[in-house]
């Protein structure tokens, strides 16, 4: 077992990170339920034997809390200290980590896909060790899911990939728009959200059935306050 595992294990197991505290000391706030699934998500997603560096994080509709998970799931996993971790918005449709992390939207992921320059220039540290970065959409508009069609962003997810340990990426949900399944297809897979009671069973079944004839690798879903693996849900037809 590496040090990032060991690390990572130990924070899953006694499950007394103190993430509120963090939030605290690094100016940006996640609720408490999207804490819980991310230290749920961790195990079976990042202590895995052959664990992904790039993962996209999209929920089926607007409001299931995905990118909640997604700065709780890059929180938890900058505690170790010794690995480097970055949080992508590319939620280009309606961009939110920006308040999440406080931090500036004035140079982002839309002019990293449109400009030179190394990807760091355009991140910013969010935490005093500087291993937790944040990369914000920029400025968007209209045109700004077209970026997802270029070459630039293949390009960019493999220098993120190279420069950081991990990379998270929020995405816009996958009902309605294709940009989760363009990120998805450079990043090493992805982890669906779905809300209980919200989300009908057969517009899942069909995102799940898109995602894979596209060639999606599913790590896992997030089910309201519990995680599944993605075999055991679609056996359920989740």
């Amino acid at each position: 077992m590496n040090h990032r595992t060991e690390v990572l294990q130990e924070i899953v197991e006694s499950q007394s990170f103190d993430l509120e505290r963090v939030q605290s000391d690094k100016g940006y706030r996640i609720h408490h339920q999207a804490d819980n699934e991310a230290l749920r998500l961790v195990h079976p997603v990042f202590l895995s034997e052959q664990a992904p560096g790039v993962v996209v994080f999209a929920s089926m509709n607007h409001g299931n809390g995905c990118s909640q998970i997604c700065s709780s799931a890059a929180a938890i996993l900058a505690a170790d200290e010794l690995r480097s971790v970055c949080l992508v918005e590319a939620n280009f449709r309606s961009p939110l980590q920006a308040s999440l992390f406080v931090a500036t939207n004035n140079r982002g992921f839309t002019d990293a896909l449109l400009r030179k320059g190394p990807i760091r220039s355009f991140c910013k540290p969010v935490n005093a060790t500087g291993n937790l970065w944040s990369l914000s959409s920029g400025e968007v508009g209209p045109e700004s899911p077209a970026l997802f069609a270029s070459g630039a962003l293949r390009e960019r997810i493999a220098e993120m990939r190279a420069e950081f340990d991990f990379v998270i990426i929020d995405a816009p949900p996958l009902t309605g728009y294709a940009d989760a399944i363009a990120l998805g297809r450079s990043a090493d897979g992805l982890v669906l959200i779905v809300e209980a009671g919200a989300t009908r069973r057969d517009e899942t079944a069909q995102v799940v059935a898109n995602l894979r004839a596209c060639k999606v690798n599913i790590l896992a879903a997030v089910l309201n306050k519990g995680v599944s693996s993605i075999p055991e849900m679609l056996s359920k037809r989740l």
